[in-house]
């Protein structure tokens, strides 16, 4: 006569179902261990590599910031000499003085090397190089919205030292949307209806102006704002 089978307590059942999984896991680790290992291999050497990535970019960032302390007094000079912004440009390695290209070249893509590249456009604009000032204007990058629109504007005037009117007022206008600030948003404004009004589109320059006047009354240049609307208006 057949024994009854044996009912099975809850706690025997939670272990049986325990083991079946663990033999289950093992048995798919054993299949897939070479699959399983190159996974954990590739996750920790792409750790490695950012790890590497982030200490090296830190420690460019310090150097181009040491680079550009040093050759930063011969660029501000160049108020007074311009011959001085070739010389921050190219540098003086004969004392130890990197230049701003050379800044640019070798850490560009750290902050303080986009804050070299900021530099190195406005001296090649001091210096009349329009299309070197656009490229390195135009390649410039940063979070800082005040550095942006600066550089924005500075897209603006090479295209206006190149009497593209047009691609100036639009991007002096997207230099006082980037600034959104009191001080620079006006200026950037008013140099966009001069431009517009330079290529007689003065019902553009007019509603700039206007503009200027209500949003910013206490602006510098709202104080010539009627007049400049006067002339375009005749």
């Amino acid at each position: 006569m057949l024994k009854p089978k044996k009912k099975l307590t809850k706690t025997e059942i939670k272990q049986d179902t325990l083991l079946t999984s663990y033999a289950k896991l093992t048995s798919y680790y054993d299949t897939y261990k070479k699959y399983v290992n190159y996974g954990i291999t590739a996750v920790i050497a792409i750790i490695v590599v950012i790890v590497i990535y982030v200490n090296n970019k830190k420690a460019n960032d310090e150097k181009a910031a040491t680079e550009l302390g040093k050759v930063f007094s011969i660029y501000d000079r160049g108020t007074s000499d311009p011959k001085q912004y070739q010389i921050a440009i190219d540098g003086q390695p004969e004392r130890g003085i990197m230049g701003l290209k050379a800044i640019v070249d070798n850490y560009g893509s750290t902050s303080s090397g986009e804050i070299a590249r900021f530099y190195l456009a406005h001296a090649y604009m001091n210096l009349d190089k329009i299309d070197e000032a656009l490229k390195n204007f135009d390649s410039f990058s940063s979070n800082n919205d005040i550095l942006s629109a600066s550089a924005e504007a500075g897209i603006a005037a090479c295209y206006e030292r190149k009497n593209d009117y047009d691609k100036a007022a639009s991007r002096y206008e997207k230099a006082a949307k980037i600034a959104a600030d009191q001080n620079s948003t006006p200026e950037y404004l008013n140099s966009a209806a001069i431009c517009y009004g330079k290529i007689g589109e003065k019902e553009k320059a007019i509603t700039i102006l206007k503009r200027i006047k209500k949003e910013f009354p206490k602006s510098q240049v709202a104080r010539e704002v009627d007049r400049y609307i006067s002339q375009f208006s005749s």
